[in-house]
């Protein structure tokens, strides 16, 4: 593997590796959510919330869509759909 795909993978699992934002991903497995309701269901204030979402954007580790004045967050990165199913297999099995 070459070193640059070592950075990148470190800092992807980095900013991966926050309860918060790793939480905020596992709702955004079941589809795009909106601030209003990530905000809901992950209990953080608006602020704190986009504060995480901008580490998972700059990763591009999350994409966005606008709609009026909504934005919505979906799963940018297939990639991370397997790093979040290997975590889920530990529990599991």
């Amino acid at each position: 593997m070459k070193s640059l795909d070592i950075e990148r993978s470190a800092r992807i699992l980095k900013a991966m590796g926050n309860e918060k934002r790793l939480d905020i991903l596992y709702y955004l497995l079941d589809g795009e959510l909106n601030v209003g309701e990530l905000e809901k269901l992950v209990k953080l204030s608006q602020s704190a919330l986009s504060q995480h979402l901008a580490v998972l954007r700059a990763e591009d580790i999350v994409k966005t869509r606008r709609e009026a004045q909504t934005i919505y967050y979906s799963i940018k990165n297939p990639q991370v759909l397997k790093i979040l199913d290997l975590l889920n297999s530990f529990y599991k099995g």
